[in-house]
């Protein structure tokens, strides 16, 4: 699930699974309905998440020069009325790394932002709060790191633990204290990590744990759910400059030895900024991520029935020129719905593919124009039933956030 500003005019969706899946042959998305938005002019940022009954949506909303992160739910077509988390000069807002939202299984929600922590550029922390009561109210704000220095503290990603607490993941630079964040291999000295914590429901704070010592700098993280607890995924990186995707499974209490999904064998020295993201129905999961090793620009996905324990071999599922930011949905057919940003002649296009285990099932459906520029983001999707709810960012003076919603009929019968 697991960034964005985008301008998209959405057009129609069609998705249509080839004769080597039977049971999708009627497996037809129908075109996008604009739905209104609850989020007011000078806002973006959009982040969507799945509930009980319905789609969560987070965003930051510019008050008067001050950020507000805001949310709203989505029930039968209609929101409720927006509430505001939290009000702050302090926000620290990028188009790669943004806040988010998820809903724990006894109905709380919790909600992270970045906060700056000093002067530096990059100097911020991942701060998490919760709510009890739909929204309406929220928790003190914690830190899930205590390492107290100035660095960048970011690219979280929120779920439920097993015990009922909540879980976070973050790429943590406290290594990197004495470093510049502007050196040709992103820090100059030590290295970005990973690393996990959790709040308990009593809101006791867990030590962190590093679960890997050296990563891309900037790239997204996401963490599904499968049968077998947690399986979290992002971009790893070699002391040789090799930066390709990594799992961890959470077994047993401890975090597994990250392993790859594929060896691309992608040698960058810098962050491409384009993380994976994962998603899981019992124990069949789906990662899709960008790759451009062998200089050929790809956007791949690979398959597990095991929770993620092995991977069957990627497929390749873009049109032949990707900028990449793909995100994934699991279905309960152990088929996912895949989008990802596709260049074209005048800039680029928000494409949707549906996949099996197989490989693609039907040909690519663009879902919105857009741009291959840092502006245009990375759109959300989340699913509610039979429907796909999309959110992003419309540009220009007065940028906004948007809403559409996408049918899945065939899951309806």
């Amino acid at each position: 699930m697991s960034n964005r500003i985008g301008s998209f005019a959405l057009v129609t969706l069609l998705v249509t699974a080839c004769a080597e899946a039977p049971a999708m042959e009627n497996a037809v998305l129908s075109p996008p309905l604009n739905l209104p938005t609850p989020a007011g002019v000078n806002s973006g940022e959009p982040f969507l998440a799945s509930s009980s009954d319905g789609v969560w949506l987070s965003w930051l909303e510019a008050v008067d020069s001050v950020y507000e992160l805001r949310v709203a739910r989505l029930r039968e077509g209609t929101w409720s009325a927006p509430a505001t988390i939290t009000r702050s000069p302090n926000f620290f807002v990028n188009w790669a790394d943004f806040p988010s939202i998820v809903e724990m299984p006894d109905g709380r929600i919790a909600a992270h932002w970045l906060a700056r922590s000093g002067p530096g550029r990059y100097a911020y922390d991942v701060v998490i709060s919760m709510s009890e009561d739909g929204g309406k109210t929220w928790s003190e704000a914690v830190r899930p790191h205590a390492d107290g220095t100035q660095t960048e503290h970011g690219f979280a990603t929120l779920f439920p633990a097993a015990d009922g607490s909540l879980g976070a993941v973050w790429l943590d630079g406290r290594e990197t204290a004495a470093a510049s964040h502007d050196a040709p291999d992103g820090h100059s000295g030590g290295a970005m990590t990973l690393r996990t914590g959790t709040i308990a429901m009593d809101g006791t704070i867990s030590a962190d744990i590093l679960i890997d010592g050296r990563t891309c700098d900037c790239c997204q993280t996401d963490v599904a759910i499968t049968a077998h607890g947690p399986l979290l995924v992002y971009r790893d990186r070699s002391e040789g400059e090799v930066r390709d995707i990594a799992v961890s499974r959470h077994v047993n209490g401890e975090w597994t030895e990250p392993a790859p999904v594929h060896e691309d064998g992608w040698v960058i020295p810098g962050c491409p900024v384009n993380g994976p993201s994962a998603a899981a129905n019992g124990n069949d999961v789906a990662v899709a991520w960008f790759t451009a090793a062998q200089d050929t620009a790809r956007v791949r996905v690979a398959f597990s029935a095991d929770a993620g324990v092995t991977f069957g071999v990627p497929h390749r599922i873009d049109d032949g020129d990707p900028v990449g930011r793909a995100d994934a949905l699991m279905l309960e057919d152990g088929t996912a719905v895949v989008a990802w940003l596709e260049r074209t002649g005048t800039g680029a296009e928000v494409r949707a593919r549906l996949v099996g285990p197989q490989g693609p099932l039907g040909p690519s459906t663009t879902v919105a124009a857009s741009s291959a520029e840092r502006a245009s983001g990375f759109p959300r999707m989340a699913r509610t039933g039979d429907r796909l709810v999309v959110a992003w960012t419309e540009p220009g003076d007065a940028p906004q956030v948007r809403i559409a919603e996408v049918r899945l009929p065939w899951l309806a019968r």
